[in-house]
């Protein structure tokens, strides 16, 4: 577990179903990512990480070792990072921010192969973008077409 102050990353267990089946987001922001209960992770390669709060669940998000990764990557020790979110109960108080951050390490604990995590956030998402570049991916320029428009590809180098 990689801890900052309060903050911890931890894969998922059930012990933490209830609290994230009960996250709510505006719509401003479930347009562009998804709750905890309507991700399915059955496929073998896709790794729930849960951001907590003194062990309280406040975010979310999915780590994939999958294929799916080679749509945005041609780096074989890739990841890619999706549906990240936060409780809108627990949003403005820098858990986002605190547990991108404590990613690089989460990586380098738990998936010793890694050296690169890779999104892709919609153009049109700007603070989420701003949320990645402060915590140190990087914007090379990559577009895609998405589902609702065009999506930025970001990346973070895992030393």
């Amino acid at each position: 577990m990689q801890k900052t102050n309060t903050i911890e990353l931890v894969h998922f267990s059930e012990e933490y179903v209830d609290i994230l089946n009960d996250f709510e987001l505006p719509d401003e922001q479930s347009q562009f990512t998804a709750l905890p209960k309507d991700i399915s992770i059955e496929m073998v390669g896709q790794y729930p990480i849960v951001i907590l709060n003194h062990n309280i669940p406040v975010g979310f998000f999915v780590l994939h070792a999958t294929e799916r990764v080679k749509e945005y990557s041609n780096n074989p020790k890739a990841m890619l990072l999706t549906a990240l979110s936060v409780d809108h109960k627990q949003q403005g108080k820098g858990y986002a921010k605190i547990g991108m951050l404590a990613l690089p390490e989460f990586i380098k604990r738990k998936f010793k192969d890694c050296n690169e995590v890779v999104l892709v956030v919609n153009h049109k998402n700007i603070p989420a973008q701003n949320l990645y570049l402060k915590v140190g991916f990087v914007d090379n320029g990559e577009r895609r077409m998405g589902r609702i428009g065009e999506q930025i590809i970001m990346n973070l180098t895992i030393y």
